[in-house]
């Protein structure tokens, strides 16, 4: 029976949308206020809290309002110089989540399958089910990523794997030799997407090797981001490289002008701004260590901190205080925080790293709150 033919037999009142569409979870971002709608400190979303790049500000007021470069050649250029990559295998998008989103899209469909770890980032799922792929989610290994799990999930029908490395919202972290050996098992068929919208926070002799993998396979993506070390999270801007028949495909289904002359023009000033990125990511390293510190010394109390790589640490409360009670708390005195129920994690609370004095104010507020739930 045709489908003009069903569909007379069975008249619909509205536009159907197609069943794995209705499957989706809508994405949630972090929230910037209270209950009340009171303006709160916000730590949930991962932005830099030392702001933007004065270069990349200042691009801003130069750039056209005339329709955008539609393949962003000069961005991808500096892109290029700067990774040592051909800008012939960079494809930009509307940040890295557009990529996440377009390198399902390509690969997969109904009947096919996309892997991703449990605690990771909640686009996967939704961009599995948008191209009506069916989502495979791995077990973890003490909230991060198991190359085996993963490896043993992996069926005639795997078309897309993702990891984010750091994770979101863990902060876990695979080294090279463990992206090297979950590549290495995979089927030349299966596109591994690496995800690294964190990867500017990790230390340079800490790098895991994905780049390179890039570089010399025909199956693997690595995404990654303005928005978080960069500080032009509004402006919306990601690039992903590959080998040249992934970038093509990409290509072919990205959005029009997907990346704005504003985004261009500041995007490409903050890479001429390296040094903004290093004051940055040391001011994250120091303060994430000290927060971590604080929190670990709460350990008595059911606090633990997970090991992080990212600009974040995820608070897991194993104790008398609950995770809902602190993050309600926080938010009374003024913070803003991610509890994650959602995602799995009622138990957790994604924590951004900001400056010193907000930092000690949680560890403070939260070690107040722990004792007082003795």
């Amino acid at each position: 029976m045709s489908e003009t033919e069903t569909r007379s037999k069975a008249p619909q009142s509205q536009p159907v949308p197609k069943p794995w569409i209705e499957a989706i979870h809508a994405y949630v971002p972090g929230k910037s206020a209270g209950k009340d709608g009171r303006p709160l400190i916000k730590l949930s979303a991962n932005e830099n809290p030392l702001g933007t790049s004065e270069r990349a500000l200042a691009a801003r007021a130069k750039a056209p309002s005339l329709y955008p470069d539609p393949d962003s050649k000069d961005l991808r250029a500096r892109l290029g110089a700067l990774h040592g990559i051909d800008p012939a295998r960079i494809v930009m998008g509307t940040g890295s989540d557009e990529l996440l989103n377009l390198a399902a899209q390509g690969y997969a469909g109904p009947g096919d399958e996309v892997i991703y770890v449990r605690y990771g980032f909640s686009v996967y799922d939704i961009a599995a089910r948008r191209c009506g792929a069916e989502p495979v989610v791995a077990p973890d290994a003490d909230y991060g990523t198991d190359v085996e799990a993963l490896l043993a999930l992996v069926t005639a029908r795997t078309r897309v794997v993702f990891v984010a490395n750091p994770n979101n919202p863990t902060g876990s972290f695979l080294p090279s030799g463990e992206i090297a050996r979950l590549h290495a098992a995979l089927p030349a068929d299966v596109l591994l997407v690496i995800d690294q919208a964190y990867g500017e926070y990790v230390a340079p002799e800490d790098d895991d090797g994905a780049l390179a993998l890039a570089a010399a396979h025909e199956n693997v993506l690595v995404t990654r981001t303005f928005s978080k070390i960069f500080g032009l999270a509004g402006e919306r801007i990601g690039w992903a490289t590959g080998a040249p028949g992934i970038v093509a495909t990409l290509n072919r289904i990205r959005g029009p002008f997907n990346v704005s002359n504003t985004g261009q023009a500041m995007a490409g000033a903050a890479l001429d701004d390296m040094a903004f990125v290093e004051r940055s990511r040391v001011h994250n390293r120091d303060e994430r260590a000290r927060f971590v510190e604080k929190i670990a010394a709460l350990s008595n109390h059911g606090l633990r901190p997970l090991p992080s790589q990212a600009n974040f640490v995820l608070v897991l409360f194993e104790g008398r205080l609950t995770a809902e009670t602190a993050f309600e708390g926080l938010a009374e005195r003024g913070y803003i925080v991610r509890w994650l129920p959602n995602q799995g994690l009622p138990h957790g609370l994604r924590i951004t790293i900001g400056h010193a004095h907000d930092m000690d104010a949680i560890a403070g507020a939260l070690r107040e709150m722990a004792e007082a739930a003795q």
